[in-house]
């Protein structure tokens, strides 16, 4: 009699809890480092830090009277309580959050908390002054933007601008490298490999250098943007120089005329300069790949690695790939972020609430595809063998070069120059061509002898033009 089939394990229980995503699961060594930036741990973290400085900013400059100013031992007592604010903090503001069922609210008690137990001090007395005139998105707004930039020039700047230099530094290793150009797959004016690795060095520092630019803003003006509590509490105050100096304090841009919740325009255009990063990376990822298809890169052979489970000759240029199909899912997500925070309906929405809480796997994708670009590009080596053959197989890419000297003969006065593409386009289109059926076209041009001395001289191999000085360009 056949047995009933055991009942599975359902793995949603199992102990420690197993990861939903790859980014905190099978990658999560190579992004670890934003975890301390873009995870819920961090946003509080940053919630408890902007309350706390929020405290010290309104103390300092006797903004609400009555409350004492602080000593510098309270100070840093506040400002512990960040710096210390771990795996003990986070379960015990979940607590919290399982009561107030909100989480700035959390934060706010928690921080109350701390207070409360710094006794002998001015700090017990000070409770009604932690969130004092905010609304969450006074709290929110600026930890997400302190969150953003610290994980933008912490880790992923960092890791992304030693990619640029890492294709700078083969740009200029390989700038004399000739190398037969392919434009719509065919062959075309040679190049040098180093410079056709500069064009993308180029092209991505410049979108470093304008993320390296941007503007982080922040709010702090309560619950529809018109101070409107702040005036009611303490009419005395010039609340708006209360909160461009808090922000700025912050090391943020002040953002004067908001609604409830910081506009998100800033978010929107660092997303868009990241996200074109990551095309730009994405075409390198693509053109390397197909070099290496080429056979002009060859992989170093990983010991112990498989390429294939049935073809034990491969080695796949899966670094490429990764990056391909991660900075795939970045832009996409970076994309919606950028077209999502931008709208808020009338004073406030919530959907930027739930998108703000995806910033952290659009970085990640990013970072893991610069992470697996670096590994790639540092497994390679180049067969100029290769591309020295591939030269010397079409030399009918010196029909350009010739039938450009014969024009400028042409204009100088030399007879028997008429026609020179088409004479050069009935030679050439859609054949191979020898050294010596092109010699001997050149030679019988009639061409004034040191012209015709330098088109012989010349081989697909020698014409590339100033390919190997452009590479300087990096440099500028």
């Amino acid at each position: 009699m056949p047995q009933e089939p055991a009942a599975r394990v359902t793995l949603a229980e199992v102990t420690p809890p197993l990861a939903l995503g790859p980014l905190d699961g099978r990658y999560r060594p190579a992004v670890a480092p934003l975890v301390d930036h873009l995870s819920e741990g961090a946003l509080n973290r940053e919630r408890v830090h902007v309350e706390v400085e929020w405290l010290i900013h309104l103390t300092t400059h006797q903004v609400v009277p009555g409350a004492p100013a602080l000593t510098d031992d309270e100070r840093a007592y506040l400002r512990a309580v960040v710096t210390g604010f771990g795996a003990a903090e986070i379960a015990e503001l979940a607590e919290i959050e399982r009561t107030t069922v909100h989480d700035v609210k959390a934060v706010e008690y928690f921080l109350k908390r701390r207070l409360a137990a710094a006794a002998g001090t001015a700090l017990p007395a000070l409770g009604e002054l932690v969130h004092f005139c905010c609304t969450s998105e006074d709290i929110n707004n600026l930890s997400y933007a302190l969150m953003v930039r610290g994980a933008v020039r912490d880790v992923w700047l960092p890791a992304a601008s030693a990619l640029v230099a890492q294709v700078a530094d083969l740009a200029r290793e390989h700038a004399d490298v000739p190398m037969l150009a392919l434009t719509h797959g065919q062959p075309a004016t040679p190049t040098t490999l180093g410079k056709e690795l500069a064009v993308l060095a180029h092209r991505l520092g410049r979108q470093l250098r304008r993320i390296e630019r941007a503007e982080y803003l922040g709010k702090l003006n309560g619950a529809t943007g018109t101070y409107g509590a702040h005036v009611v509490a303490v009419p005395g105050a010039d609340w708006p120089e209360v909160s461009r100096t808090f922000v700025e304090h912050l090391g943020l841009t002040w953002n004067p005329l908001t609604t409830q919740i910081e506009s998100h325009d800033w978010q929107a255009e660092l997303y868009a300069d990241l996200a074109r990063f990551n095309r730009v990376l994405h075409n390198l990822a693509t053109d390397v790949w197909t070099y290496i298809s080429r056979g002009v890169f060859v992989q170093i052979p990983v010991a112990g690695a498989t390429g294939s489970s049935t073809m034990p000759h491969k080695v796949n240029p899966i670094r490429f790939e990764n990056a391909e199909a991660n900075l795939e899912l970045s832009c996409a997500l970076l994309d919606t972020l950028s077209a999502t925070l931008v709208t808020s309906r009338l004073q406030r929405d919530l959907t930027d609430s739930t998108t703000q809480r995806n910033i952290g796997p659009a970085f990640g994708h990013s970072l893991l595809a610069v992470d697996n670009v670096r590994r790639g590009l540092s497994a390679l080596s180049v067969n100029t063998e290769l591309l020295a053959t591939e030269l010397d197989q079409n030399w009918e890419v010196l029909g350009e070069p010739v039938q450009s000297a014969m024009r400028a003969a042409a204009v100088a006065g030399v007879t028997g120059m008429e026609n020179p593409y088409e004479r050069l386009k009935e030679l050439t289109r859609g054949r191979r061509l020898t050294a010596a059926d092109m010699l001997g076209f050149i030679a019988g041009l009639g061409l004034p002898a040191d012209v015709a001395e330098r088109l012989s001289a010349l081989t697909p191999g020698a014409y590339t033009g100033l390919a190997a000085d452009l590479v300087r360009h990096l440099d500028d």
